[in-house]
């Protein structure tokens, strides 16, 4: 049955698409600022976690990216790339599930180690960079029933039926890689309290 479920997620994918596309009271005032901010994510969470943030791996291996990363990325649908998943966690709990693909021809250099962070953050790595360039942030309402959706919320207790994310590519000694931050209840509920 997973399986299944699995291949119908994949077919429903994200709709990304500049900041600037969406209108004002689409995005929710709670994640405006999460979602637009320029700076580091893991900066930011650190600040307001006050030193209980922590990185959990969920995933990471050779998988081919999903269509659209293929596409931004501009790399061929079939070619393989190092795909990491984890979560970003504030005092043990999910605040933002993050997807990286890095293609193979990336993975050279200095950047071999984007293979090798296991827990530790990857902004701390990208913004260290002097040389870094970011591309402008994309966003999109991911809904049940997209593969991003589903392993963005495995294992939440209270299943949300819309989630928030954006996107970016990030060029680190001039080579690619596509982030993707996708923003938990657990984060709209402290910024409520």
């Amino acid at each position: 049955m997973r399986s299944e479920s699995r291949s119908t997620a994949s077919r429903v994918m994200p709709r990304w698409r500049s900041h600037r596309h969406w209108l004002r009271s689409s995005v929710p005032d709670t994640l405006r600022s999460w979602l637009l901010d320029k700076g580091s994510l893991t900066d930011r969470l650190k600040h307001c976690c006050r030193g209980r943030f922590s990185v959990r791996v969920v995933d990471e291996a050779w998988q081919r990216p999903q269509l659209d990363e293929a596409r931004v990325l501009g790399i061929p649908v079939t070619a393989l790339a190092w795909v990491r998943q984890v979560q970003l966690l504030c005092n043990g709990k999910p605040w933002v599930f993050a997807r990286t693909v890095v293609p193979v021809t990336t993975l050279s250099g200095a950047q071999r180690q984007l293979a090798c962070l296991g827990n530790r953050p990857l902004g701390a790595y990208l913004f260290a960079d002097p040389g870094m360039q970011r591309s402008p942030v994309q966003l999109a309402r991911i809904a049940h029933g997209s593969t991003l959706f589903e392993d963005a919320v495995q294992g939440l207790a209270d299943k949300p039926q819309v989630i928030w994310g954006r996107r970016s590519v990030f060029r680190v000694g001039g080579k690619p890689l596509l982030v993707s931050e996708i923003f938990l209840p657990a984060i709209v509920t402290a910024q409520a309290t």
